[in-house]
């Protein structure tokens, strides 16, 4: 039997070509994998020349050991309600361990699930990542790591080249080396931009939901963390729909991980959140507080004001400065109503294709913002006894009955194009306390409210005016106006000094200057009302606001010395020149003058300044600045106690029998004191007053100062706004009783300097011209008229 060999083909029995083909085939592939292996070391040599390069440039990251961001300036309350924010980033440096679980679980679950496993660069994570990107269908996972973010975040650009890419995993590897896990993770939190001006889940918290981050549940935190991979993109504001797919994909891969359990996962998808609607989330409104303390702030510490996280505190009352802002705007608003319609604010063409017509209104009203409680809307039908109007989410509404009265000129048939209500007009309304709506406008007219601790002059609220994005004039600082007869009682307490008491009887008669005597125009004051009641007591010409009983006062005392005089209270003497008109008020003061004037009667006599800052802190609370008053005994004393207590009994009746009469009955209660003003024509219109605890002033006026209505006073327009607030103010507050200080004694139910209780002092003035009681016009006695014109000729 031939053996097995024999079977095999010898290799001389192979074909010549053979040996020569399987040679070369090997020979190819020897030389492409050699080829290969010195692809590889070509790019890893490429690559370590490349880090050996990048390296010695890489920034110094051990400045984040000690991790400082730019911390914007803020503004708050005295206890700690936010009143306004200033700077480009908007954050809140919170610890790692004061930021929530589910925060963190939230964000490690959507961006870097193995980030406590990693060194910095998750390998398992980018071939995850490419998987993904081939078949995930959209839902894939990044492949950078919250270090790699960082890294990028804090010290590079976000354009993608190869070189930035070097940079940041080296810079991944020495943020991990230096830096604890926790470090990192704090850093990421804070640092990290989320939309809206916010930078870090805790600042984003406030701009998204107004709330601490502390207190967001798992749903708000799903929310929160689908932000920083698209910002714009996911804004549950500008695009609800987008964030909300993505809050639900994150939601369900907090549960793949097991942060949360399935039922609370269930219950977190079907959680409704309430989102803010818009970006300025001050719940307290104080803008013009804000920017007073943001002025101040600047002037000491320049740009760096805005980036070092300064904190504000100042003596604001929150509750208080609420009631001020909502009686000043209801104030003004009430005068807007009984004003002529002035017509929409603009007229639009109504698409007829649905879709087309809701995104003109759209567009219309972005440019249309509400404003506060005044609401924009545009018309779709309009009738004599009915407008049809929507609001920029869609909904119809209807304005009928009453609804209708500010703006019926409108909607006459004879109305003039530029107010004829019609379909396309952009309208204002508000809702009615019935829950019914009504058709108005913005104002024109202006206010001003400010109320001080009378003891320390610490400001308690402050309103500058109708709307600070409207109008940033600070009319309480700002405006200069004619205070009218609020002015009154500094003259009237100028005259208890000389020898005047409450009992002093004053002729309420008319009084003449003629063109020749002062140079000018002829002047013949009047009383408000154009009555005049003859003799009564000094007491009864402040409760009925007598013109004639202030000059003569003035006249009897001299301007010069009241002019003196009123600058106890931190008038300025320049602002008012020393004639018989100043008597009516016709010199220039600012609703913060008038508040602490007000408070030199409140207190007993002492001159406080206003003030606002109480503390300065920085963002790790370490204290700045302090401000402590000095106690009221150490301030120095304007007028004499016993002044000051005889002026809060005029004044205490003003607001009891006489123009301010509604005060009293309002607030029922026997410590208001106050007193009204309105200036000639009605230009403006003011009221002045306090309780002891608490000095209040009101200002109500047009800017281009112009008539604000024949039937328009102080009492009508301020007095309502100055309630309004007290009611709120005072609630709870103890009705408080004056002591009587030395020097003072009540004779027959009438208190009197004890000097003059016992020598009547000036017991009668302007008697001598025989005027009786009436509405007589008979002009006062040549020897008093001279008197009076001498003044002027001074």
């Amino acid at each position: 039997m031939p053996s097995s060999e024999n079977n095999e083909p010898s290799s001389s029995s192979r074909p010549p070509s053979s040996r020569p083909r399987t040679h070369w085939f090997a020979k190819a592939l020897l030389w492409l994998a050699g080829l290969a292996v010195a692809g590889v070391a070509g790019v890893m040599l490429t690559v370590a020349v490349a880090l050996a390069m990048a390296y010695p440039n890489l920034p110094d990251v051990s400045e984040l050991a000690d991790y400082r961001p730019k911390l914007p300036l803020r503004i708050y309350s005295a206890e700690g309600a936010l009143l306004g924010e200033f700077g480009e980033e908007r954050r809140t440096l919170t610890p790692i361990q004061d930021i929530p679980k589910v925060m963190t679980d939230a964000v490690l679950a959507i961006e870097d699930t193995r980030f406590f496993e990693h060194g910095g660069v998750d390998y398992k994570g980018i071939a995850r990542a490419a998987l993904a990107n081939l078949g995930s269908g959209g839902k894939s996972q990044g492949a950078s790591t919250i270090t790699m973010q960082v890294a990028r975040n804090v010290y590079l650009s976000s354009e993608k080249t190869f070189t930035r890419k070097i940079y940041e995993v080296l810079l991944t590897f020495k943020l991990e080396r230096l830096l604890s896990k926790n470090q990192i993770l704090e850093i990421y939190m804070n640092q990290i931009y989320l939309g809206n001006r916010a930078y870090g889940f805790a600042a984003a918290s406030e701009a998204y939901f107004g709330k601490p981050l502390k207190s967001i549940s798992i749903a708000e935190a799903a929310m929160l963390a689908g932000l920083p991979k698209a910002p714009s993109a996911y804004n549950p504001i500008s695009n609800p729909k987008r964030a909300r797919i993505r809050q639900l994909y994150i939601i369900e891969r907090m549960q793949e991980n097991g942060f949360i359990t399935a039922a609370e996962a269930a219950q977190a998808k079907q959680e409704e959140l309430k989102i803010s609607s818009g970006s300025n989330n001050t719940r307290v409104h104080a803008e013009y507080v804000a920017e007073m303390a943001r002025q101040l702030i600047y002037a000491q510490y320049g740009n760096e004001a805005y980036t070092r996280g300064i904190n504000v505190y100042t003596t604001l009352n929150a509750g208080e400065q609420d009631a001020a802002y909502t009686a000043l705007r209801q104030g003004i608003m009430d005068y807007e109503r009984r004003q002529h319609y002035r017509g929409p604010e603009k007229f639009i063409a109504l698409p007829k294709e649905a879709e087309a017509q809701e995104d003109a209104i759209d567009d219309t009203l972005a440019n249309h913002p509400d404003n506060g409680n005044v609401l924009s809307a545009v018309v779709l039908e309009a009738s004599a006894r009915k407008i049809v109007a929507t609001r920029a989410d869609g909904d119809k509404f209807e304005i009928t009955g009453d609804g209708l009265k500010p703006a019926l000129s409108g909607l006459s048939d004879k109305a003039p194009p530029n107010i004829k209500l019609r379909p396309g007009a952009v309208i204002r309304v508000v809702k009615t306390p019935k829950n019914t709506w009504e058709i108005t406008q913005l104002p024109e007219v202006e206010g001003a409210f400010v109320a001080l601790n009378p003891k320390t002059g610490a400001i308690r609220a402050l309103v500058g005016g109708f709307d600070f994005g409207k109008n940033k004039f600070n009319h309480v600082t700002q405006a200069w106006r004619q205070p009218g007869s609020t002015f009154k009682p500094f003259i009237y307490s100028a005259a208890l000094e000389k020898g005047f008491s409450p009992s002093t009887m004053i002729n309420d008669a008319p009084i003449f200057f003629s063109a020749g005597a002062t140079g000018g125009q002829p002047w013949e004051p009047k009383n408000y009302d154009s009555r005049y009641d003859g003799p009564m007591s000094m007491r009864t010409g402040l409760n009925k606001s007598k013109n004639m009983i202030s000059i003569r006062l003035l006249q009897a005392i001299g301007p010069k010395f009241g002019q003196d005089w009123i600058t106890h209270f931190g008038f300025d003497a320049e602002k008012h020149p020393p004639y018989l008109t100043m008597a009516l008020g016709a010199g220039s003061v600012t609703p913060m003058q008038m508040a602490a004037g007000y408070s030199v009667f409140a207190n007993g006599g002492h001159r406080v300044n206003p003030w606002l800052i109480a503390r300065v802190t920085d963002h790790k609370g370490r204290v700045l600045s302090e401000f402590q008053p000095q106690p009221l005994e150490q301030t120095p004393e304007a007028i004499p106690p016993r002044n000051a207590f005889i002026m809060n009994s005029l004044l205490q009746d003003v607001a009891r029998v006489g123009t301010a009469a509604r005060a009293q009955a309002t607030l029922k209660r026997p410590d208001i004191y106050g007193k009204t003003g309105t200036t000639n024509d009605s230009v403006d219109a003011w009221f002045g007053g306090f309780q002891p605890t608490l000095a209040a002033v009101t200002w109500i006026g047009y800017d281009t100062p112009r008539n604000l209505g024949s039937r328009e006073t102080g009492g009508g327009l301020s007095l309502p706004v100055w309630i309004s607030f007290m009611q709120h103010a005072l609630k709870g507050v103890p009705v408080a009783e004056l002591p009587v200080p030395p020097g003072v004694v009540n004779v027959g139910g009438e208190w009197f300097y004890e000097e003059n209780a016992r020598n009547p002092g000036v017991s009668s003035l302007g008697m001598e011209d025989g005027a009786a009681p009436g509405n007589g016009s008979a002009p006062p006695a040549p020897e008093e008229r001279n008197r009076i014109l001498d003044l002027f000729r001074n």
